[in-house]
């Protein structure tokens, strides 16, 4: 074998080299980015709905009574919570400020919503559970004020 042909193999890898290459490089992509966009998206979804009940505020009270049908809490008192929730915690998530701590009442709600309003959405609520338990059990990640305030307190 001479150099030249050496040097062919280092710069036109075979497939299954270039597959392996990839699959290092998607290894490097840093957690932190990862938890980043698992805090915005969840708090998008949240937000939004929290708007969307606001907006019509007669209307949220309806559903509540009617579709919902939360248990145990008036439709009132349930609608005063979500909302409550839906335009707090996502505040919350996209400073990754109290990052696990406001996880909990997502999953609360999602669970909620999965067992008793719309069971056949489990796709969804699935993804949402994912993501919110990777912030759970991982944080917030160093693109937060969590990190921020636990470095300077270190």
């Amino acid at each position: 074998m001479t150099m030249t042909m050496k040097m062919d193999e280092a710069t036109s890898p075979t497939l299954l080299g270039r597959v392996r290459d990839f699959y290092d490089r998607l290894g490097r992509l840093p957690l932190s980015f990862i938890q980043l966009m698992a805090r915005v998206s969840m708090a998008m979804v949240f937000w939004r709905s929290g708007q969307a009940k606001i907006a019509n505020w007669d209307l949220t009270l309806k559903l509540f009574a009617e579709e919902y049908k939360v248990p145990v809490l008036p439709p009132e008192i349930a609608a005063s919570m979500a909302v409550a929730v839906e335009l707090s915690v996502p505040v919350l998530l996209v400073l990754g400020l109290l990052t696990r701590l406001a996880t909990l009442p997502m999953l609360g709600m999602t669970l909620v919503i999965q067992t008793f309003v719309y069971p056949q959405a489990w796709v969804d609520h699935l993804s949402w559970a994912v993501m919110l338990l990777l912030l759970l059990s991982r944080g917030p990640g160093v693109f937060s004020l969590d990190h921020v305030i636990g470095k300077a307190l270190r």
